[in-house]
C-alpha cells in the first residue's frame, strides 16, 4: 500500500495536469480532497454537469458568531480535476476537511485562501534569489511555464508527460520552503489534524491499493507526519468513526448551518480583484489549461486588442509588432521557452503606455488593482481577467429563499423588466415596496429605487424603482439564503446583523432604523431601536444623533403608511437623543465655520422639544436655561451660540413687562439685533447668523422688538469696509442659504423699502453671476476710481 500526497496550488493548471496524470498513473482506490467533510453525501450534486466556475458557499449563525465561507472550483483547479479524474478512475472521492462552520476557519472567507501567504518571508527570499517581482511571477517561471508541447486535457500523452516530468518533485521542494520550520496556526493545525485522521482510515479500507491525498501545498509536509504510522500523533486522530471513516462535526444546538453550489465568476476568481488565493487572469489560465502557452498568448493579446479597440483607444499595428518583440526578448532573456503571459503584459505595456505611471505595473506585486491605474493597464488587467460567469445546473437544489423571492416576484407583478412608480398610500404598492426593499437590503440585484421618502420626515409618499443589471443575482439569492427561509425573515436577520456591526454609530443605526421600517420589519424595529437606545448614551458627538432624532421623530410623528405612528419605542430613541445632545453641546469649546450637521442636530432637537414634548425627560424650560448658558458663553463656537440664542428665544416664555423673571429676555441681549450688534466681529458674524437661522429664521423676517435684526444687518454691513465685506462675505452667504426663495425675496423687498428705493425684489435675486465674483468686480471698479481719481483723470458730468 502507497499513501501518494499532492501538495498543490489552487486553481493552478500545472497542479491539476499533475494530479489527472498521477490519478492515470496510480489507479488508486481513494482520493482525498481538501474541502469541506459535510459535502460528501452530495457529491453526486457537485458533479452534475456545471458550467464552471462555481463555488460552495456555507454559512453558519449562532447567538454569537455569524460566518460565511466559499470554496471556489474552475475546470483547472486541480481539486476539481481529482473529483472528476479519481469518479472517472473508479476510485472513492472524498472531501476530507473540516466544515466551514468550524471555528478553525474563523475570520477566513475563503477556504482555499493560501496559508502560504501567511509566511511571506520565504517567499520573498525565492523571489530575490529568482529575480522575479512578486510570488505570482515567480509561481509562472518555476511551475506554469515548464517547457513541452501543448498542454491541457486535449493534448497528446507525450506532451503531459514532457510537461509534467518533475513537477512533483519541484513542487514539494517549493512548499518545503515556504512552510519551513514554522508552525502552523491553531485553525490549521486542527484541519491538518483532522484531515489526517481521514488520510489513516483510507489507508487501513485500501489494502494495498494506493491512496492519493490532494490539499494545499502548504498542509502536505505536516499530513505526510501526522500520517506516519505509530507516529507522535497518533493518539490525537482517535476521532469518533462512522462506518471506518471520521465523524463529521455537527454544529452546536441551536445553530444555523449549510451549504449550497452558486455560480462564481472569473472576475470573482481574478487576484486582481483581491481573491487572496486566485490565480491572476484567470481568462488566460482557462486558455493555458484548454490549449497551451502559444494559443493562450494569442488569446492575450487578442483580447487585450479588441478591449482597447472597443473603448476607442488605438492600437496600432506597428505598436502590436513592437510589443511582440519586446516579449520575445523578455521570454529568452528570462530562460522561458515561449513568452508567458508576463511577458506578454510587459510587452504590450511597454509598446501601448506612453505616459508616466503613478503606480508600478499591477502584475508585479500581489493584491487588488490600485485606484487610478492607467486606463490601458485597466483594460489589460480585464481582458486578462475574462468575463466568464458560472452556471449551475437545473437540478441543482437551492435555498428556499430563491423559491420564496420568485414566487412573490411573480404574485405582485415584478417579474418584469419595467420600471416600477408605486403609491405607497396604496396597500397593494406598499407591499410591493416591501419587497423591493428587502431585496435591497439583501442586495440583491435586478432593481434599483430611484426616489422616494429618505427619512422620517421627507413628505414624499411616492416610489419610482428603475430595472437593472441581474448579472450575479442567482448567486446573491443564493448566499442571502443564509439569513433566511423567507424574504421577511432573511430581511429582518440581514438589519439585525447591521444594528449589530453598527455598534454605538448613530448615524448607521438611524439609517437601520430607517431600512427596518420600509421593509416591514415591525418585529426587527424593537430590536434595532434597544440597539440605538443602549449606543446613543455613548454617542461622542451631536451630528450622527442629529440623523438618529430627525428619523425616529419623523416616524413618530408623521407615519401614515408604515404603521409606526407614536410607537412607544421610537419615543425612547427620541428621548435619549434629546438627553444626549444636550449633554453635548453644553460645555463644547472651539472655533471654525459652521457645522451643518450639528446645526441639524440642534434643529431636530427644537422639532422635538416643540412638537412632541410629553415624550421627554428634559422640559422646554430646563432646555432654554441650558440653551441661554451656551448663547452667553464667549469660548463657544460661534454657530453655536447662534443656535443657542435662537433656540432659547423660541422655547423660552417671553419675559414679564419689567423684563424680569425667567424669560427669554432675561439674562441675554434683549433682541436679536442687539445681540448681532455686540458680535463686533465682522468675520464672526456669518457663523453666528448661520447658527441662528438654523433654527430661527423667523428672528429676521419678524419686524418685532426695538431694533429689528433686519435693520441691524443692513447697518452693519454698510458700515463693513470692502476687505472686511469680502472677507465674510462666504460666511454670510451660507447663513442666508438657510432661507427659501419667497423669504429671501421679502429680504430683499424690505431693504428696498428701507433704503426709499423703488424696483422689483424679484430681479435682485436672479442674477446668474456668481456674488463673490460680482464683489470682486465692485472692488476693482473702486481701485480703478481711486486711481483715476490720483492722477485727475476721471471725468466731470
Amino acid at each position: 500500500m502507497t499513501v501518494t500526497f499532492l501538495g498543490v496550488r489552487h486553481h493552478s493548471p500545472a497542479c491539476a495536469r499533475l494530479v489527472a496524470r498521477t490519478i492515470e498513473e496510480l489507479r488508486p482506490a481513494h482520493v482525498l480532497v481538501e474541502g469541506p467533510a459535510d459535502l460528501n453525501g452530495r457529491l453526486d450534486e457537485l458533479l452534475l454537469g456545471h458550467e464552471l466556475p462555481i463555488a460552495v458557499f456555507s454559512h453558519y449563525r449562532d447567538e454569537g458568531r455569524a460566518a460565511t465561507s466559499w470554496a471556489p472550483l474552475c475546470d483547472y483547479s486541480p481539486e476539481w480535476v481529482a473529483l472528476t479524474a479519481g469518479r472517472a478512475a473508479g476510485a472513492e472521492v472524498r472531501f476530507i476537511d473540516l466544515p466551514a462552520w468550524h471555528p478553525a476557519f474563523a475570520g477566513r472567507t475563503n477556504r482555499y485562501a493560501d496559508a502560504e501567504a501567511r509566511h511571506a518571508e520565504a517567499t520573498d527570499r525565492l523571489c530575490r534569489r529568482f529575480g522575479v517581482d512578486s510570488a505570482d511571477a515567480l509561481w509562472d517561471r518555476m511551475f506554469e511555464s515548464a517547457p513541452g508541447p501543448t498542454p491541457g486535457p486535449a493534448s497528446d500523452q507525450a506532451g503531459d508527460d514532457q510537461r509534467v516530468d518533475g513537477l512533483a518533485a519541484r513542487l514539494d521542494a517549493y512548499f518545503d520552503v515556504v512552510r519551513g520550520d514554522a508552525a502552523a496556526d491553531e485553525g490549521d493545525q486542527a484541519r491538518e489534524r483532522y484531515m489526517a485522521s481521514w488520510v489513516r482510515a483510507a489507508v487501513a479500507a485500501a489494502g494495498e491499493r494506493p491512496v492519493l491525498v490532494v490539499t494545499g501545498g502548504f498542509h502536505r509536509p505536516a499530513l505526510r507526519t501526522l500520517v506516519d504510522v505509530g507516529g507522535p500523533e497518533q493518539k490525537d486522530l482517535d476521532l469518533p468513526r462512522e462506518s471506518g471513516w471520521p465523524a463529521v462535526p455537527a454544529p452546536p444546538d441551536g445553530a444555523i448551518g449549510g451549504s449550497f453550489l452558486v455560480p462564481y465568476s472569473f472576475r470573482q476568481l481574478d487576484a486582481f480583484a483581491g481573491y487572496q488565493s486566485g490565480m491572476p487572469s484567470p481568462a488566460y489560465y482557462q486558455r493555458l489549461w484548454e490549449a497551451g502557452p502559444r494559443a493562450a498568448g494569442q488569446d492575450l493579446v487578442r483580447a487585450v486588442v479588441k478591449r482597447l479597440r472597443a473603448r476607442n483607444h488605438p492600437v496600432s499595428t506597428a505598436a502590436l509588432i513592437a510589443a511582440h518583440s519586446t516579449a520575445s526578448g523578455l521570454a529568452a532573456l528570462r530562460g522561458h521557452p515561449l513568452p508567458t503571459r508576463l511577458d506578454l503584459l510587459d510587452g504590450l505595456a511597454g509598446a501601448l503606455v506612453t505616459d508616466a505611471l503613478d503606480e508600478p505595473l499591477p502584475w508585479t506585486r500581489r493584491g487588488a488593482l490600485a485606484a487610478g491605474a492607467h486606463p490601458v493597464v485597466v483594460e489589460m488587467v480585464a481582458a486578462c481577467s475574462g468575463d466568464r460567469v458560472g452556471r449551475l445546473h437545473p437540478d441543482t437544489p437551492v435555498p428556499p429563499l430563491v423559491h420564496d423571492v420568485a414566487a412573490r416576484l411573480t404574485g405582485l407583478g415584478l417579474d418584469g423588466s419595467r420600471a416600477v412608480t408605486l403609491e405607497l398610500a396604496d396597500p397593494a404598492d406598499l407591499a410591493r415596496s416591501q419587497v423591493l426593499h428587502r431585496l435591497r437590503v439583501l442586495r440583491i440585484p435586478g432593481f434599483v429605487r430611484v426616489s422616494g421618502p429618505a427619512h422620517g420626515t421627507d413628505p414624499v409618499f411616492t416610489e419610482r424603482w428603475k430595472p437593472a443589471p441581474g448579472a450575479g443575482r442567482e448567486a446573491a439569492l443564493i448566499e442571502a439564503g443564509c439569513f433566511g427561509a423567507s424574504l421577511e425573515e432573511a430581511a429582518a436577520v440581514a438589519l439585525g446583523d447591521r444594528a449589530r456591526d453598527a455598534g454605538t454609530e448613530a448615524g448607521a443605526l438611524a439609517d437601520v432604523l430607517f431600512d427596518a421600517v420600509v421593509c416591514g420589519a415591525t418585529r426587527l424595529s424593537a430590536q434595532v431601536l434597544s440597539t440605538l437606545c443602549a449606543g446613543l448614551g455613548r454617542a461622542a458627538s451631536p451630528g450622527p444623533l442629529g440623523r438618529v432624532l430627525g428619523t425616529a421623530l419623523g416616524l413618530w410623528r408623521h407615519d401614515r403608511v408604515y404603521g409606526v405612528a407614536r410607537d412607544p419605542l421610537l419615543a425612547a430613541a427620541i428621548d435619549a437623543a434629546v438627553g444626549r445632545v444636550l449633554w453635548l453641546v453644553e460645555g463644547l469649546h472651539g472655533s471654525g465655520g459652521p457645522d451643518p450637521d450639528r446645526l441639524r442636530a440642534l434643529a431636530a432637537v427644537r422639532d422635538a422639544l416643540l412638537r412632541a414634548e410629553e415624550l421627554l425627560s428634559v422640559s422646554r424650560e430646563a432646555a432654554a436655561a441650558v440653551f441661554r448658558r451656551i448663547s452667553l458663553d464667549a469660548a463657544a463656537p460661534a454657530d453655536l451660540r447662534g443656535a443657542a440664542f435662537g433656540l432659547f428665544r423660541v422655547l423660552a416664555p417671553a419675559a414679564g413687562p419689567d423684563g424680569g423673571g425667567t424669560g427669554r429676555d432675561a439674562g441675554t441681549a434683549a433682541s436679536a439685533g442687539a445681540s448681532a450688534r455686540a458680535i463686533g466681529d465682522p468675520g464672526t458674524l456669518g457663523d453666528w447668523l448661520a447658527g441662528l437661522f438654523s433654527v430661527a429664521r423667523e428672528e429676521l423676517t419678524g419686524r418685532s422688538g426695538p431694533e429689528p435684526l433686519i435693520d441691524v444687518l443692513d447697518e452693519l454691513v454698510r458700515a463693513m469696509t470692502e476687505t472686511e465685506f469680502l472677507a465674510g462675505l462666504p460666511a454670510l452667504r451660507q447663513a442666508f442659504a438657510y432661507f427659501p426663495p419667497r423669504e429671501r425675496e421679502q429680504i430683499a423687498a424690505r431693504l428696498i423699502e428701507r433704503r426709499g428705493l423703488r424696483g422689483s425684489a424679484r430681479s435682485l435675486l436672479r442674477t446668474t453671476a456668481d456674488p463673490l465674483l460680482i464683489a470682486r468686480a465692485q472692488e476693482l471698479e473702486a481701485h480703478v476710481r481711486r486711481a483715476l481719481d490720483t492722477y485727475g483723470l476721471r471725468a466731470t458730468s
